[in-house]
């Protein structure tokens, strides 16, 4: 979609994407090896009782899902900012994920517009885990 095709206020829900263990284990062993996301048995003694998710990987499922969802399309050129961000609870193997995005400002500019976006993660339909503000440049 075009930038004056969209309305601050308009709201967006992604489809949901479901957790694993081998996942989560795979993407921190990459780019966040903390023993919470790729040790069993140290994380059963943690405060999580079990392992969980890198707030890097919950973010990576968060824009992908938003991605994903399709709605700036081909006419996105680039991102601007991630502000904001507040992880707020943990992610668990077999947790289900979805985003809902809210349109929070719109601004013109000669050949294209940005938008901002709030865009906020749950868990398990209804549990908070990921808040923060998007913004992109979006062909007019």
């Amino acid at each position: 979609m075009k930038f004056d095709e969209f309305s601050i206020g308009q709201m967006f829900e992604t489809p949901s994407y479901k957790m694993n263990t081998e996942e989560i284990m795979t993407f921190a062993s990459h780019f966040d090896p903390q023993y919470m996301h790729v040790d069993e048995e140290k994380a059963k003694q943690s405060r999580f009782k079990g392992i969980i998710a890198s707030r890097l990987h919950t973010l990576s499922i968060s824009l992908k899902l938003w991605n994903k969802l399709g709605v700036f399309g081909d006419d996105v050129i680039a991102g601007t900012g991630l502000n904001n961000l507040k992880f707020i609870k943990p992610v668990y193997p077999e947790d289900v994920l979805c985003v809902k995005a809210t349109i929070i400002e719109m601004k013109k500019r000669k050949a294209e517009g940005e938008i901002t976006l709030a865009l906020s993660t749950f868990k398990n339909v209804d549990e908070q885990v990921l808040q923060t503000e998007l913004s992109a440049l979006i062909s007019r």
